[in-house]
């Protein structure tokens, strides 16, 4: 399928960046959809709807990545993703592609409903599609540890909760790949190199800081909680993405030598 016109939703965010630079890479110039509008974006508000049908004339395919982390999140989710593909809908679009995350049928905490339901939206809509879901990204584990680590004598962390974090530009180049051929509907999951507990990778982390803090587990009670430690947001049999935790932290930290951390 010879895609000419690519339309980015989230295109200056962490994951939208890195499609972006991928489709140029393929000789693609994309349309950025920002509701900003800022130099090299055209305007388009999934929440009013103002400027998307402007920004998705004479499209192609649409790679749908935008998200909201204000208390608007649902209406940008769900009620967005609705009227983007409408919009879709009536412009001709051919091809609707949506990142989605492992698991969100499992843990009860309002931004995977919102993914789930979003889901659902892209189910029924009368623009062809592809849905891929991801384990969570390297960068959104590391504010996360990050956030655990500000204790100052110790780094407290939920006890035996399993993640298997991906590097996002990975994601971003199994997206391009979707959106470079014909809607599959939902495709096979994809996840990091490696399943671990989160205080495994706070280990690998505070090694790459060179601190000597202890980690003290600590159960948590209640339903997410408990999906979390069950392995709600790993898929061992979809491991996809080649950059470890390790290495990322290498990265993130300017090469700083790290001490083997053994998963678990």
């Amino acid at each position: 399928m010879e895609v000419r016109d690519v339309v980015v939703t989230g295109g200056t965010g962490r994951l939208g960046r890195r499609m972006v630079d991928r489709l140029r890479a393929e000789g693609l110039e994309p349309r950025i959809m920002s509701r900003s509008g800022r130099p090299g974006t055209i305007k388009g508000d999934l929440l009013t709807g103002e400027g998307i049908e402007a920004a998705v004339r004479g499209a192609d395919t649409i790679i749908h990545a935008a998200q909201s982390p204000t208390r608007k999140s649902r209406r940008t989710a769900v009620e967005g993703t609705d009227r983007l593909l409408e919009i879709a809908a009536r412009a001709g679009v051919s091809h609707f592609v949506y990142i989605s995350v492992v698991g969100i049928e499992r843990v009860p905490l309002s931004y995977f409903r919102e993914k789930l339901d979003a889901e659902r939206v892209v189910e029924r809509s009368l623009v062809p599609w592809t849905i891929l879901r991801s384990t969570q990204f390297h960068e959104f584990v590391l504010p996360i540890v990050e956030a655990l680590n500000r204790a100052p004598f110790v780094t407290l962390i939920p006890k035996g909760w399993l993640l298997q974090p991906i590097e996002a530009g990975e994601v971003a180049g199994r997206l391009v790949e979707l959106a470079l051929g014909l809607p599959a509907g939902r495709v096979p999951d994809i996840g990091g190199p490696e399943v671990r507990t989160l205080a495994n990778l706070a280990q690998a982390y505070l090694s790459a800081k060179g601190s000597k803090k202890a980690i003290v587990q600590l159960p948590l009670p209640g339903k997410a909680a408990r999906a979390f430690s069950e392995g709600a947001q790993v898929a061992p049999a979809s491991a996809w993405g080649d950059i470890t935790w390790e290495e990322f932290l290498q990265r993130q930290f300017a090469q700083v030598p790290i001490e083997a951390v053994s998963p678990q």
